[in-house]
């Protein structure tokens, strides 16, 4: 057994004009193939390739640091390319949007709170939404590859929506304006992967 690259379930260019298809292309290609094969590289012999990427995560403090960093690559980005669709101005759902009123002061709130997760953070990394062990919401980010589901991770809690703030997930387009990615970001949520993640992880 070893990990695999998943196929995305739309072109490279479904998310124009927001992101452009030749960063996706690269993106998913040559970024997330690179992730999936040091990955399997990492674990070579090791049982852990027959495990989930989600458990390889929860254990990832008991691996040398290529696990970490391609682990965390390949959880990172399958989840994201799921997350993302031209969503024409729809939010979140209802329940959702409730938590989101319950936990984070609404909408608008969470917006600004989710977006200055992203700018600030330093260098390369992921702003997050979870659902924590409380089964509330909660915003943050997490430095490089790691994410909210590793044991080494400050940030813990159930991913249910993550941005890709690394440099290739923007730099052709906007070049040095991450917070005008995170601008367009706001247009390609798909929320309804966000709300089934949601209740995946309220059980």
């Amino acid at each position: 057994m070893s990990f695999e690259l998943p196929n995305l379930d739309y072109g490279f260019d479904a998310l124009e004009p927001h992101i452009d298809a030749l960063t996706m292309q690269i993106h998913h290609d040559k970024h997330h193939g690179a992730y999936v094969a040091n990955l399997n590289k990492a674990l070579d012999g090791n049982d852990a390739l027959n495990w989930s990427i989600e458990d390889v995560c929860r254990s990832v403090s008991k691996f040398p640091p290529a696990v970490r960093n391609n682990g965390g690559g390949h959880y990172n980005h399958s989840m994201f390319w799921k997350l993302l669709k031209v969503n024409n101005g729809a939010g979140p759902s209802a329940d959702v949007k409730a938590a989101i009123d319950r936990d984070l002061g609404g909408f608008d709130k969470f917006k600004e709170t989710f977006g200055n997760a992203g700018i600030t953070r330093f260098g390369s990394g992921w702003a997050w939404l979870v659902v924590t062990a409380e089964k509330k919401l909660a915003v943050g980010s997490t430095p490089n590859q790691d994410n909210p589901l590793m044991d080494v991770s400050d940030l813990k809690g159930t991913p249910i929506l993550g941005m890709d703030v690394w440099e290739h997930a923007y730099y052709l387009k906007y070049q040095n304006r991450r917070p005008d990615y995170i601008a367009a970001f706001w247009n390609v949520i798909n929320w309804d992967e966000v709300a089934a993640r949601f209740a995946a992880g309220m059980k």
